[in-house]
């Protein structure tokens, strides 16, 4: 699931100084989503590159009659200047979707949505739904129905609505859950051990906004189950082309990557953090291996080193198997002499990969960071295994033999 973080920024947060500083604080932090206005659209646009949720008031989730009104609405925002244009209609507000407008008493879930139809393939549809009963849930649910993303924010928010906005909607819709904090996020992101797709934080604070970022990232990472494998045997095996993959980010010193020849086994590589008598520390930096050898994604496939380029993710893992993804800045290939390493893993499978034959490459082993010129056999070297083969990277259920 790929999870996403709304910020708040329409009138009912302040003056454009106000709003402005809310999508400022979004657009430098990494959020995913603005909501505002409709009149803020092309302002959003002046401040920087982030997709636009924009409210409309003049068309809203209503029980309409006249469907052929409700979709001359849409054809109105179809038709706007580009700069003008959000990438998503959101529709609730000053409605019934926050209560303006009553829900009738016997509502019983059906409702004529029409304003929420689609009418062009890249201009979204949204909901917004205050849950102040239930049957506001069952609003909900029926705006789902038509609805790309549909926002429900609680009053005097209780767990139980979401979870069962969750059941019931999860996979028909995007579904963002109104919060006012990174620590509601994050309960957000959890509920039901699958948790809503986003949430829509309202908050004036930019470290609220800055954590609720950072409370996504870490709800979108793997946490690995490594594993240590017996050299069974380290050679020098002449000249090839390594990889160097130096990151846009600062690794920590327990940090590497995972390679390997073969993608069942990956082997843990250090990032160059370490201080040496022979070369300046480059904490940016992991000496990948060959260019033929597999590096882990952020999304759990694989890439051969040879094809990554600036711009690409790659996965940054630490010593207790969390994940993070950093963006590659520059890739170098040079031809340097080689190590063969060897390894068996706990089940008797046999595992390889090569490194270069230098004393600044660093792998993790039970006696802790040690340097490839220094490894032997029956050290042991922490490694990714999981028993499954590659096509494109991906993994598939399917016979195959690497040796």
């Amino acid at each position: 699931m790929t999870r996403s973080v709304w910020v708040k920024a329409d009138d009912t947060v302040g003056d454009w100084d106000d709003r402005r500083a809310r999508i400022t604080t979004a657009l430098e932090a990494g959020a995913d989503w603005v909501l505002v206005d409709e009149d803020d659209v092309s302002r959003v646009r002046e401040l920087g590159d982030i997709n636009v949720a924009a409210f409309r008031t003049d068309g809203d989730v209503t029980l309409v009659d006249d469907i052929e009104d409700a979709e001359a609405d849409v054809d109105e925002v179809d038709d706007v200047e580009s700069s003008a244009r959000p990438d998503a209609v959101i529709v609730g507000k000053d409605g019934e979707g926050d209560a303006t407008i009553d829900l009738p008493e016997d509502f019983s879930g059906s409702a004529d949505l029409s304003t929420l139809r689609r009418r062009d393939g890249d201009l979204e549809r949204g909901a917004y739904v205050r849950i102040l009963g239930q049957e506001y849930e069952q609003f909900a649910e029926t705006a789902a129905d038509e609805a790309d993303h549909t926002i429900v924010v609680g009053e005097d928010w209780t767990i139980i609505p979401l979870e069962n906005l969750i059941a019931r909607i999860g996979e028909e819709t995007d579904l963002v859950a109104g919060v006012t904090s990174a620590e509601e996020a994050k309960t957000a992101f959890e509920t039901l051990e699958i948790g809503a797709d986003s949430v829509l934080l309202d908050s004036d604070d930019p470290d609220e906004i800055r954590r609720t970022v950072e409370v996504r990232d870490e709800a979108e990472r793997e946490s690995l189950d490594l594993q240590y494998a017996t050299v069974l045997d380290i050679e020098r095996v002449g000249s090839a082309d390594r990889v160097c993959v130096d990151t846009g980010s600062l690794l920590e010193h327990d940090e590497g990557m995972l390679v390997g020849s073969m993608a069942r086994g990956l082997v843990f590589v250090h990032g160059e953090t370490a201080e040496s008598p022979y070369v300046a520390s480059r904490p940016f930096r992991v000496n990948a291996g060959a260019v033929h050898a597999y590096v882990r994604t952020p999304d759990g496939g694989t890439k051969y080193l040879s094809e990554l380029q600036s711009g690409d993710e790659v996965q940054v893992v630490d010593l207790d198997g969390n994940t993070r993804e950093a963006i590659v800045g520059r890739v170098k290939i040079e031809k340097r002499p080689m190590f063969r390493v060897a390894l068996e893993t706990d089940d008797g499978d046999r595992v390889e990969t090569l490194l270069q034959n230098a004393e600044t490459i660093k792998v993790p082993t039970r006696e802790g960071r040690t340097a490839v010129t220094d490894l032997e056999a029956d050290d042991e070297l922490l490694l990714y295994y999981e028993d499954t083969a590659r096509h494109f990277g991906e993994a598939v259920e399917e016979s195959i033999i690497e040796k």
